[in-house]
């Protein structure tokens, strides 16, 4: 495995394997690996001839009170599971390379971020989008892969390339969990033990959910009801939100006839969790 620490070296080197006529799949991550991150590894491993992956804590998708400084990190660790799984590039720039001083573009998908984590987090998928197409102009990917557990980060990035007529495939694969259920994190560290019990009422929520839905449970608010009770009986959990919206727009749902995902977000302690069911309609 090569490791690239700068812009016009990894451009470089992608505009060589596509003369080449070879494909690139490509992992954008913020790093501290878990199974997650491997699986979508993985798969790039099996739809590409060169796996690339990115490590970047991109500072301008955390709100000015979020866990920036504090956010998991061990370049260390990560390189050897990276190598583990068969990466070829590992992608880890500067911040100063990525946005010099004179950086002064954003990248805004309108409608999909407006619900769910956009309510309490503003301005997180302007620059989520805004590095994920920086990313994609320098990698220069055929297919991108990114885990369904970040629900709307998924459709807003699929937005931002339907909208801007973009080559690049981006796929989603499903969200991989521990032995328990609790939806794999690297902010599952930040949990304590009292915490990381508590989460998985998370999880139990989600299962409750899916159990109404398979059968035949078509009213949300009898389904958020059944979550609510299963999430507030926990003392340690704070709800952030839980919402049934259509999978395709994100917009609130009152009755469920189409694809739709069940999302909520919550906070234990300081640590706040995401997690969802993607429900599709049986054909």
């Amino acid at each position: 495995m090569e490791i690239i620490g700068t812009v016009q070296e990894m451009k470089g080197f992608s505009s060589q394997v596509r003369r080449a006529g070879k494909t690139i799949a490509f992992v954008p991550t913020m790093g501290y690996f878990h199974e997650g991150h491997l699986d979508l590894m993985r798969e790039g491993r099996r739809r590409g001839d060169v796996l690339v992956i990115s490590l970047f804590v991109n500072p301008t998708q955390f709100g000015p009170k979020e866990d920036f400084k504090s956010y998991p990190r061990d370049f260390e660790r990560d390189k050897k599971m990276a190598e583990g799984v068969g990466v070829d590039i590992l992608f880890a720039p500067e911040t100063s390379d990525m946005y010099p001083p004179d950086h002064q573009t954003i990248v805004r998908v309108e409608k999909v971020t407006q619900n769910l984590c956009g309510r309490s987090r503003p301005t997180h998928f302007q620059g989520v989008t805004t590095v994920v197409l920086m990313l994609f102009e320098i990698v220069m990917p055929d297919v991108a892969i990114f885990g369904e557990k970040d629900y709307q980060q998924l459709a807003t990035i699929q937005q931002m390339v339907k909208d801007l007529h973009m080559s690049v495939e981006v796929l989603g694969m499903p969200t991989v969990r521990e032995a328990d259920g609790l939806a794999m994190s690297s902010r599952n560290t930040y949990l304590l033990p009292d915490e990381r019990k508590a989460a998985l009422s998370l999880y139990r929520s989600l299962q409750r959910a899916k159990e109404l839905l398979q059968k035949g449970e078509r009213k949300t608010d009898w389904i958020l009801r059944e979550m609510n009770g299963i999430l507030r009986s926990e003392s340690l959990v704070r709800i952030d939100y839980i919402q049934i919206c259509d999978a395709h727009t994100l917009k609130d749902v009152d009755g469920i006839e189409g694809d739709v995902v069940v999302a909520l977000a919550a906070y234990l302690g300081k640590t706040r969790l995401i997690d969802n069911l993607v429900y599709r309609k049986p054909t």
